[in-house]
Formats: C-alpha cells, sequence, structure tokens
C-alpha cells in the first residue's frame, strides 16, 4: 500500500473517529491510542522531518504503543521545513500563520491534501459547543472572507460554519489595497436587521476585531435578539492594543446584549486540524455554569502539560507547555508541541498565554532534530 492509500484509509478511520465520540450513535471503531500512533507510523515512513525525530529521539515508529511516546513537533517546524507526508503537487490547501509578530517571511505552512477531516472535525465540534440548540442561524463574521484570505485556517473555518448553518449570512471586512479593516457601519446594519427579523445571530470574529468594533459602534446600535452568541478568538499578536479577557468578555457581552456565558473563546491554531471551546455557553444552556478560559477538546485530540525543558509530562494540575495529539492531522504531523503555557485538569484545559521570551529549549531541541541530518 502506497501514501496515497494509506491516508485515504486513516482519513476514514479518522472521520469514522470523529462521528462516533462526537455525539452520534456509531460505536467508534478505533480507540485513540491506535489511530494516533498508526497515523505516527505512516508520518514518520513518508515525512523526512518527521523521521528525522524519531531518528533523534532513538524511537521506533513500529513499536510506539500509545499516544504518549510520539515524538512531537514543535510549531516552529511548520517555518522552517515542510511537514507535510504527500508533495506539493497534491496540496489542495495550503494555511499559513499570519506572521503579525515575526514579519511576513516567517510565516509557518500547513499543506492539506484534503481539507475534508478537517471540515467534519471543525462542524462536529463548533455544532456541541456553540450551536447545540439550533440547526440554523444567522451569522455575521468579524474576519475576512475566504475568497480573500485562502491561505487561512480561520477563514476557511468560519466559511464552513457560516455554510453549514444555512441562514443569512455577512462579512464585514473590507479591503483596503494590501490591508484589511473592520466595517463598522456594516455590523451595525447587520445587527439592526437581525434585530427587525427577531432571528438570533452567531457572531465570529478575533479578539483585536472585537476590541476595534467596541471602540468604532455607537452604543445601543449592535444589541442582538435573545438566544445569540459570539465566538472569540486569538490573543493581540503584538498589536498596540490590548484588553484583559475578562474585561473584553464582559464588554462583548454589553455590546450586543447577550449574557456573558454566550461569549464563547476558542482555541486553534494553523498547525492543527482541532479546536478546543469555552464550555460557558453549552453549561448555561444545560442550566450549569462553566468557568470562562476553561477550555474542551474535542474527544480526537488529547492535551498534555510538559516541561519545557525535557517535554516530559508533568502530573494533573502542574503548568507547563500544551503537547497537543490531533487525530485529525493525519497528513502532517499528528502530535504538536506548542510554547502555550497550559493547566490540565481532568479533561479541562486552563489555558495561560504563550511562554514568555525564547522559544522554550525544549522546543527548540526538538527543532534542531528536525531539521538537522539528511533524509
Amino acid at each position: 500500500m502506497g501514501w496515497l492509500e494509506e491516508s485515504d484509509a486513516l482519513h476514514a478511520r479518522v472521520q469514522d473517529f470523529i462521528a462516533a465520540t462526537g455525539g452520534g450513535s456509531m460505536v467508534a471503531q478505533d480507540d485513540f491510542d491506535t489511530l494516533a500512533t498508526e497515523i505516527a507510523r505512516y508520518q514518520a515512513a513518508y515525512c523526512a522531518p518527521v523521521r528525522r525525530l524519531f531518528q533523534a529521539r532513538g524511537t521506533l515508529a513500529e513499536v510506539i504503543a500509545t499516544a504518549a511516546h510520539i515524538p512531537a513537533v514543535p510549531t516552529d517546524a511548520f517555518r522552517f521545513t515542510r511537514v507535510a507526508v504527500h508533495p506539493r503537487e497534491a496540496d489542495a490547501w495550503v494555511f499559513r500563520t499570519s506572521g503579525t509578530s515575526l514579519g511576513p517571511n516567517a510565516r509557518g505552512e500547513h499543506p492539506l491534501r484534503t481539507a475534508a477531516t478537517y471540515e467534519i472535525a471543525a462542524l462536529t465540534w463548533g455544532a456541541k459547543m456553540m450551536w447545540p440548540d439550533r440547526k440554523a442561524m444567522r451569522v455575521m463574521v468579524l474576519a475576512p472572507p475566504l475568497s480573500d484570505a485562502p491561505d487561512s485556517s480561520l477563514s476557511f473555518m468560519l466559511d464552513r460554519f457560516a455554510t453549514h448553518l444555512g441562514g443569512h449570512a455577512s462579512w464585514h471586512f473590507r479591503a483596503h489595497g494590501s490591508r484589511a479593516e473592520l466595517d463598522s457601519e456594516s455590523v451595525g446594519r447587520a445587527c439592526g436587521e437581525a434585530w427587525e427579523a427577531g432571528e438570533p445571530v452567531l457572531v465570529l470574529g478575533t479578539s483585536f476585531a472585537f476590541v476595534h468594533l467596541l471602540e468604532s459602534c455607537p452604543k445601543g446600535s449592535t444589541r442582538l435578539p435573545e438566544g445569540s452568541r459570539v465566538m472569540q478568538t486569538g490573543g493581540f499578536k503584538g498589536r498596540s492594543r490590548e484588553v484583559e479577557a475578562s474585561t473584553l468578555r464582559a464588554e462583548i457581552a454589553s455590546l450586543f446584549g447577550i449574557p456573558e456565558p454566550h461569549v464563547i473563546g476558542e482555541y486553534g491554531m494553523t498547525e492543527l486540524s482541532s479546536q478546543m471551546y469555552e464550555e460557558t455557553l453549552a453549561a448555561s444552556l444545560r442550566d450549569g455554569h462553566a468557568a470562562p478560559g476553561i477550555y474542551l477538546p474535542p474527544p480526537w485530540m488529547r492535551v498534555t502539560a510538559v516541561d519545557p525543558v525535557t517535554l516530559a509530562a508533568l502530573p494533573e494540575g502542574e503548568l507547563g507547555l500544551a503537547r497537543i495529539v490531533d487525530l485529525a492531522n493525519v497528513d502532517s504531523a499528528v502530535a504538536i508541541q506548542t510554547a502555550d503555557r497550559v493547566r490540565v485538569t481532568g479533561a479541562s484545559i486552563e489555558l495561560l498565554g504563550r511562554a514568555p521570551g525564547a522559544t522554550p529549549r525544549g522546543c527548540s531541541l526538538a527543532l534542531d532534530e528536525m531539521l538537522g541530518g539528511s533524509s
């Protein structure tokens, strides 16, 4: 069996796993560790940088037994080498990091042979965490449309959300030469139309876009119907204006006239194919409570806190760097090492921002191992 046949088979198995564990009535035919290790063996066989990392760690791909034993590829590797099983001519999509803080020449790339598994993962978990009570909704997007940002994984995901929800959808970024800016006036008009129609809205945007909206929209012009909710994602990435997380949440809720639990944080990155969300909305719909800042990964994603130097797993509740195993990353790297600080307690992930200063030593060593040697 060649790489293409293996890729097709693994994508099918991951999609079945997502369907079974994401709330469907199916029974999963695979367990997480079996799928993760088989994907890792496939990647080590066909992706030279991943193979070098296995060799440098003295890890034999054929004998790894659990996801915890898979060497994790640091996110910085996506900036310096191609992390993909398939050749360039087989790329269906190439998602790129923004490069805002490091400059346009330092953008990481995540090539995808197919976006089908990415799309299924995003829609399955998005539905569970953001619209479990609805089949359709109006959508307002405070980010560039996919046609203007075809290499943005965020724009791809938001486009799929809008299409899936099937209601009226509007985008509120306008191109100005090489730049794109939020069109606050059109946001106000869209809010007014939704209010007149009495139709709840899902507002999707970045933290920085919401800060801009708060500064530019007149108060009272953006009130939304009952049942509306907001997804906010991303930090400020070197932008000049920052707002503390709890303050921003309260101000967003006030801006749209919605309860604070209806403001949902999302965590994702270009190098991953799956996302985590705060459980604030889902809990409130069950008449429960979930603390903001605590994220829930889908069943096909496993997050572990590791030591910044040794990359060894830490005991539950200790602060470390997020090591993420994402089964939907079939054709790149199933295990990713980030520089994001987390505290893991059971299934709950507390996100505490990027590690300050230089690249953590463990991540730096792993990157050297991937880039060194020959294929």
